[in-house]
């Protein structure tokens, strides 16, 4: 790593170190001088973690907190005792036993083993809080959040409780600022969900799953009435699109994924942190180092469990008043819902990881361990994602291309191409794999390979796809770049599009350019012509024939079902392989990327009432022959000029940076890479961002390379 560069993310991390620490002292004051009863500094992490270490903010998430539980009856009861003892061992609430991309745990509500005739609402919320406070116990799960999964599948309509559900997700969430006056049965996590807070959990998806007809309609109606950035992050999904969100090794078989949780399992180290922290809380009493209430254990004021399985770190911490916080390799605290576990890309520890979620400002602390991804973590929010870097406004953007020309451009591109790969390729390895891949050395990533539903039970890499996730411009996961399909793998591709349920293909390249075949043809030439592959159909509509590139108006049919959906596809095809645009001209580039962005706003308005997923719709298709030149080319101006559109600024290198270490060895070529940096710049033109452009003698330097 650059010196300067290390200096300056030391400086950064003591910076917010600092402030981390000044913080914690500060929400503990701010208690103690509102006459609350002494809490622990791991309390005080927990809240101000919840609001991005705003005191005042995490104050008030306390008091909100406190009274919730009074309100609810939730300051005391006896998990080991009917009827709360039986609710547990339904199984209907859980964590599960891993994390998402993100590192954030993920609670599952089966409404299909609820029946509200037989259990009372504080019953049930009383099994809910028991296993929240253990399960944020972990430092990790405080830092990256929660994901709720409110699984409908096979459930009716007699097991959806509204009341319960919006006492659950309002305690998640605090009390309701704005409430609409629909109150339809289905409308209550829409509702819940637009709130100030009052768990001290990061509430970061809400992911309604197989939602029934009943639920849906009223559902999108109600999402109009909520803030934009709550409503992007509650989705109704079908089982195999959960995949988007969280990795299928990350979630239940009942859900499509790979996992058996042992919910029996997670009780008993739940009853292990409850009893230990009774005895905890006893040992305090006997110091009387805090005072007591009738919370649920270490029973101080707040109510959460927030002691150690094995107390030594926190107790030390807890007990030595000149120390702010317990800062060393380990974490204060260690009683952590094990084996949480992170099954997608994560290797154990948090180096390079922020403490907040990146939601609003960061928070920049790092911690141990590292992405096997690099420094471009998966665990961006859509916030985040294809933004908030640093950018260039359009006329610094064009002196810096001045200054460098051409040769300066391919030097920067050299840099980042000798960086060695930010991940595994594992699955792409695999012998039954290998025949999948097009090119022997364009393997897909790990961490942020697409998945397939496992058609065999057999074979378990009858999930592989050469296939990577990529984020767009506040947008995660908006793109999968993929290779050009192989005959072989044309049944994976449109099994791929269907259960993803993407709208828009783009293919940047012909199917045979120099005598050689880069990708199949995977979908029919002639309008009317039927093509069968595995178990789906594909039906061409309509062709429509530009200069530059071909659209073609698709119908993709689940021959199991019968259920259909329109694709649009478009091919550019005067794009050669390992360069750029015949004669580098960036205006039909740009002609089509507006294309491409107006077939999925319209694909995604056609959908109406069964898409609830992200404004922007479901993942883009993109894929060239080996999926990462002209691939990453694409991706790459697609978010600049979103970005440029929305914040007057351009990241060019840290957007192919970010693509990189998604799909690996995107944008191929340096000719791409200088490509991408004069297609901006013709684009700022054009949106009146810079008057003109002045690049006389760039090209003076151009070196005699074929490429």
């Amino acid at each position: 790593m650059d010196p300067q560069r290390k200096l300056k993310m030391e400086i950064t991390f003591f910076r917010n170190l600092l402030k981390f620490l000044r913080a914690t002292k500060a929400f503990l004051e701010a208690l103690s001088g509102s006459g609350a009863a002494c809490v622990s500094r791991a309390t005080a992490i927990k809240f101000l973690f919840a609001r991005k270490f705003d005191v005042a903010r995490a104050h008030a998430l306390w008091r909100q907190h406190e009274a919730t539980r009074r309100r609810e009856g939730l300051n005391k009861f006896e998990p080991f005792e009917e009827p709360l003892k039986s609710e547990l061992e339904t199984g209907k609430f859980t964590i599960l036993p891993t994390r998402d991309a993100t590192g954030a745990a993920i609670a599952v509500f089966t409404a299909n083993k609820h029946f509200p005739s037989q259990t009372t609402h504080q019953t049930t919320l009383q099994g809910v809080v028991y296993q929240l406070d253990v399960a944020l116990q972990s430092i990790e799960t405080q830092r990256a959040g929660l994901v709720f999964i409110y699984d409908m599948s096979d459930s009716k309509y007699t097991n959806f409780d509204y009341e319960l559900s919006q006492k659950i997700l309002t305690m998640l969430k605090g009390t309701t600022r704005e409430r609409s006056r629909l109150r339809p049965a289905s409308c209550v996590i829409a509702i819940s969900f637009n709130s100030t807070g009052g768990y001290p959990a990061k509430l970061k998806k809400v992911l309604i799953v197989t939602a029934p007809l009943w639920f849906k309609a009223p559902f999108r109606i109600l999402r109009l009435f909520v803030r934009e950035k709550l409503r992007e992050r509650v989705h109704t999904v079908s089982a195999p699109q959960l995949a988007v969100h969280v990795p299928r090794a990350s979630l239940p078989r009942q859900l499509g994924g790979q996992l058996d949780p042992d919910h029996a399992s997670w009780l008993e180290h739940c009853k292990n942190c409850y009893t230990n922290n009774l005895q905890n809380a006893k040992l305090d009493c006997d110091i009387d180092e805090y005072v007591i209430s009738n919370h649920i254990p270490p029973v101080k004021q707040n109510g959460i469990i927030e002691s150690t399985c094995d107390m030594t770190s926190d107790r030390a911490a807890r007990l030595d008043h000149s120390t702010d916080m317990h800062i060393s390799g380990d974490p204060p605290y260690t009683c952590d819902p094990s084996p949480l576990r992170n099954s997608h890309g994560y290797n154990g520890d948090m180096k390079g990881r922020h403490i907040n979620s990146g939601d609003e400002d960061d928070l920049d602390i790092s911690t141990r361990g590292t992405w096997s991804s690099g420094e471009a973590s998966p665990g961006q929010s859509d916030e985040e994602c294809g933004g908030g870097g640093a950018g260039l406004t359009p006329e610094a953007l064009l002196a810096r291309v001045q200054q460098l020309g051409r040769r300066g451009l391919f030097a920067e591109y050299e840099e980042i191409r000798a960086r060695p790969p930010n991940g595994t390729f594992h699955h792409a390895k695999l012998t039954s794999n290998l025949a999948k891949n097009r090119y022997t050395d364009v393997l897909c990533y790990d961490h942020s390979r697409v998945l397939l539903s496992q058609i065999d039970p057999d074979d378990p890499t009858s999930d592989y796809i050469n296939a990577n996730y990529v984020d767009g411009y506040k947008q995660k996961n908006a793109f999968i770049c993929t290779q050009g399909p192989l005959p072989k793998t044309f049944c994976d591709f449109w099994r791929m599009v269907w259960e993803q349920g993407s709208l828009v293909i783009v293919m940047t390249t012909r199917s045979v350019e120099r005598g050689r075949v880069k990708c199949g043809q995977y979908w029919p030439l002639e309008i009317g012509a039927r093509a069968v592959h595995g178990g789906y159909a594909v039906t061409t509509e309509a062709v429509d024939t530009e200069d530059d590139y071909t659209i073609s108006h698709l119908v993709l049919t689940d021959l199991r079902t019968e259920q259909w959906r329109r694709v649009w596809h478009g091919q550019y095809t005067r794009w050669p392989d390992y360069g750029v645009p015949g004669g580098g001209r960036a205006m039909p580039v740009l002609r089509f990327l507006r294309h491409v962005r107006r077939a999925q706003q319209a694909a995604v308005a056609e959908l109406g009432d069964s898409w609830a997923g992200h404004s922007k719709g479901p993942p883009i298709v993109v894929h060239c022959s080996a999926g990462i030149g002209r691939t990453g080319t694409f991706l790459t101006l697609d978010i600049c000029t979103a970005r440029l559109a929305a914040e007057g600024l351009v990241d060019v290198r840290g957007t192919v940076e970010r693509i990189r270490a998604q799909r690996a060895h995107s944008i191929q070529m340096p000719d791409q890479y200088v490509f991408c940096h004069l297609a901006l710049i013709e684009y700022a033109v054009l949106q009146g961002h810079i008057e003109s452009a002045d690049l006389t003698g760039f090209d003076d330097e151009q070196e005699d390379e074929s490429d």
